[in-house]
């Protein structure tokens, strides 16, 4: 990583309230150049519900002062009901968070020292919100930069996947924001009235997990946010940019494919991280060089050459045998003129060409998996720790129904969406049907390469139910998560088929039996013919785009704490970071996890931050109502003069017609040297009918 002290501007750093008209005040950090006032330039902002002065400042100030040495006001804003900021939260990506967010471009800019062009960028929830404010195509806003989203809320999020309930981050996700959001203000912002501040905010707020489970088809309260309803509406110039290990990846080849403004994608070998931060699986690029450029060109009129060039920029990683981290991975970065490439065209196969692990019968194989299957899934997000992603599959490939094809003598290079078509059937009107690609080695080891699922009772469309016909067979298609990969020669190339994927994917209530007719059914590969134009290797250079140190402003000086759990009740610290368990007597699985956000820390600003997190989901043999998914998180946040902690725990299970969710917190806040009192203690039960799932 290189630090770069000297920028071509001096900048300053200020706070500010950004007034919506309601009357509410939204808590804002401004870097800027010190003479803007007298010479304006163009603003970029960020606009989160993760708490600007402590939780993202170290990420926000690798940045944020990077952009305003190079001529930017970098401004980062909390969402309404967040961090300080006034207000009250009501979910994720609300017709409320996007009218205050329109509020916010015109409020920046209006400012003196703002020109009145704006850019926006974010990751993830950031990138999300970048892609929808340009969806209003309010006129300030000329380009965003988006990364790791998506365009589409309902099928390539953190809530259901191919129709299914996404058991993993449905419930993990919705109790991690359910705490996040029961964080106080901070009181050096707000002031001394933090504590009723934070009652209130605690006394109205609600967590969202029953609200997503209460919405099982493709509603309008999905379509609201989802970009891919109307790509038409986007006017602005699209950077999008995503990882092969992170799950919306699927979005930038939609948005390269069906953007009419400007667009250019890149896909890297990445998690669910900034490129330039140097998590793994690297190699990392020089990002905020690359988006400086992208800037520059639509919000300066610089002629720079961001708008020419490839439209899609892929890295192809190289196979590697199966692990659960990657420093690096080899591979190199190709260039297409857009998305979808003639450069790729389709392999079809039938499946009863293939060889198969389990018997056959009249062309018929029949699939009915143990509900412990996906338990070597590996983490719906990887963020580049030592157990992301998923191990040798050879277990998970034993308890499905395998079809291998015979090995190339030649490498196989994927990129795009693997077609899964079936000619299916089952003794039950519901049903999940899971397909796993895996790359299989000479020694036996299996690499995940991609997967993808299919609800068959949303197999006429994501918006309705058509239960199954029972024992009639259904002809589906599905495809597998986009991928960028190398089979090397000698290697066979695995199609994995189960009906449970616990935990990724919630059982339906009754374990399904399922046949496929091999014959009529077939994997259809994305295969990279010819050699479309290789921009460099790993150690190379792409547009300006460098592999060696990525330019970063001086980091914040945070000290990261070793975290004692002992004097923390174990409910919320997790026995490692990653333990899969097996009970022989009753046949119970367990995984248990810490998903590992930060850890704790002490600020600059003298603030001790800590946080302990566990999730645990377990299922037992034979019992799909056995599933239950738990997240519980243990926060504190200490300074002087004030401290405040919190404890939350989220539960989901279920019964045969019904979602049974228990959400509860309690707070205690302690002022000078008065004694620690509670602030709130709350509860929610709430049975939600299973209407697809």
């Amino acid at each position: 990583m290189k630090y770069i002290d000297a920028l071509p501007h001096q900048t300053l750093v200020e706070d500010a309230w950004i007034p919506l008209g309601d009357g509410t005040r939204l808590h804002a950090r401004i870097w800027r150049p010190r003479d803007a006032e007298a010479h304006p330039v163009p603003g970029l902002l960020e606009y989160l519900p993760y708490r600007l002065d402590d939780w993202t400042s170290p990420r926000d100030n690798e940045r944020h002062p990077y952009y305003a040495g190079h001529g930017y006001a970098s401004v980062r804003v909390d969402i309404r009901g967040t961090g300080s900021s006034d207000g009250i939260f009501v979910d994720e990506y609300s017709a409320q968070e996007q009218a205050d967010g329109l509020e916010v471009i015109a409020w920046i800019a209006a400012q003196p020292w703002c020109t009145g062009s704006l850019g926006m960028f974010g990751i993830s929830w950031g990138g999300f919100n970048a892609l929808q404010l340009a969806g209003h195509a309010p006129a300030a806003l000329k380009a965003i930069v988006t990364v790791c989203s998506t365009d589409d809320r309902y099928d390539n999020d953190v809530h259901y996947m191919g129709g299914a309930l996404l058991g993993i981050d449905m419930a993990s996700w919705g109790g991690t924001m359910f705490a996040f959001n029961s964080r106080p203000p901070r009181p050096e912002v707000v002031g001394e009235g933090w504590v009723e501040q934070w009652r209130e905010r605690l006394e109205n707020t609600r967590p969202m997990t029953g609200t997503w489970l209460g919405h099982q088809e493709r509603d309008d309260y999905w379509r609201f946010g989802s970009v891919c309803e109307d790509y038409s509406s986007i006017t602005a110039a699209v950077l999008a940019v995503g990882g092969w290990h992170d799950p919306y990846r699927d979005a930038v080849l939609r948005l390269v494919e069906n953007l009419d403004a400007p667009v250019r994608g890149i896909i890297g070998p990445w998690s669910h991280q900034y490129p330039d931060r140097g998590y793994a699986p690297g190699p990392g690029i020089n990002f905020l060089r690359e988006t400086l450029a992208w800037w520059d060109h639509w919000l300066k009129d610089i002629d720079n050459g961001a708008d020419q060039g490839p439209k899609l920029l892929a890295f192809l990683p190289e196979g590697e045998p199966p692990a659960t981290h990657y420093e690096q991975r080899r591979g190199s970065w190709l260039g297409l003129e857009g998305w979808p490439t003639a450069a790729v065209t389709g392999r079809r196969q039938a499946l009863s060409e293939g060889s198969c692990n389990v018997p056959v019968g009249n062309g018929v194989v029949l699939v009915r998996t143990a509900q412990q299957t996906g338990a070597d899934a590996g983490r719906y997000f990887p963020f580049g720790n030592a157990t992301d992603l998923p191990p040798d599959q050879r277990a998970e490939d034993g308890r499905s129904v395998c079809i291998d094809f015979t090995a190339a003598s030649t490498a196989t290079r994927i990129l795009g969406n693997a077609l899964v078509r079936l000619r299916i059937s089952t003794d039950q009107p519901e049903a999940n049907i899971v397909a796993r690609l895996c790359d299989v080695a000479p020694d036996g080891s299996s690499t995940l390469v991609s997967r993808g699922v299919l609800n068959l009772n949303k197999r006429e469309g994501r918006e309705k139910a058509v239960p199954m016909p029972v024992g009639q067979f259904v002809d589906v298609e599905f495809d597998l998560v986009g991928i960028g990969y190398v089979i090397a020669p000698g290697h066979a190339i695995r199609l994995a088929l189960s009906s449970t994927y616990w935990p990724w994917i919630w059982p339906p209530a009754i374990e399904p039996a399922l046949e496929v007719a091999l014959g009529a059914s077939s994997l259809e590969l994305p295969v990279l013919a010819g050699d479309p134009v290789t921009l460099g290797t790993s150690s190379g250079l792409i547009r300006g785009i460098g592999f060696g140190e990525p330019e970063q402003a001086p980091p914040l000086p945070v000290e990261y704490l070793e975290n004692d759990g002992g004097r923390v009740d174990p409910t919320f610290v997790a026995p490692s970071q990653r333990r899969v368990t097996h009970d022989v007597e009753t046949g119970q699985w367990v995984l248990d996890a810490d998903p590992g956000y930060g850890g704790s820390r002490r600020y600059p600003d003298g603030l001790v931050f800590t946080e302990y997190s566990r999730e645990t989901y377990t299922i037992t043999e034979g019992d799909p109502l056995s599933g239950s998914a738990r997240s519980a998180w243990s926060i504190a946040l200490a300074n002087e003069g004030w401290s405040a902690r919190l404890e939350t725990e989220s539960v989901l299970g279920s019964g045969s017609g019904s979602f049974l969710l228990s959400n509860s917190v309690t707070a205690w806040a302690t002022v000078g040297d008065g004694d620690e009192q509670l602030v709130a203690e709350r509860e929610w039960i709430e049975a939600i009918p299973r209407t697809s799932t």
